[in-house]
């Protein structure tokens, strides 16, 4: 079950690598000025009505991210009580993308 508090980068790389879906809940303006490969992007608002129209399943992996984590907070929120079981909270591109260039992970 996704908690609004995941924000783990590690987790969220881990579950990316695993083969989960990548979702950029920030406006299209910001996706544009840089986003994690093969994001797809809808803006938070939407996501619980695109993934219903786009027919995604219920138990389909999706790590969400957004600039700081507020917006992916509220995403995921809204993709469990639409039931989506495997919702991540993965916080702020930045985080990500730091956690991505270090040598450790």
């Amino acid at each position: 079950m996704a908690h609004a508090t995941d924000q783990d980068p590690k987790v969220a790389w881990d579950k990316i690598a695993a083969g989960a879906m990548v979702l950029d809940v920030r406006t299209p303006a910001e996706f544009a000025q840089g986003h994690l490969a093969n994001a797809v992007n809808i803006p938070f608002e939407q996501v619980a009505q695109e993934f219903a129209k786009r027919g995604i399943a219920k138990d389909a992996p999706v790590v969400l991210y957004c600039r700081s984590g507020n917006r992916s907070g509220k995403a995921t929120k809204a993709l469990v009580a639409a039931g989506y079981t495997q919702a991540y909270n993965a916080g702020g591109y930045q985080a990500l993308t730091e956690v991505q260039k270090s040598p450790a992970n």
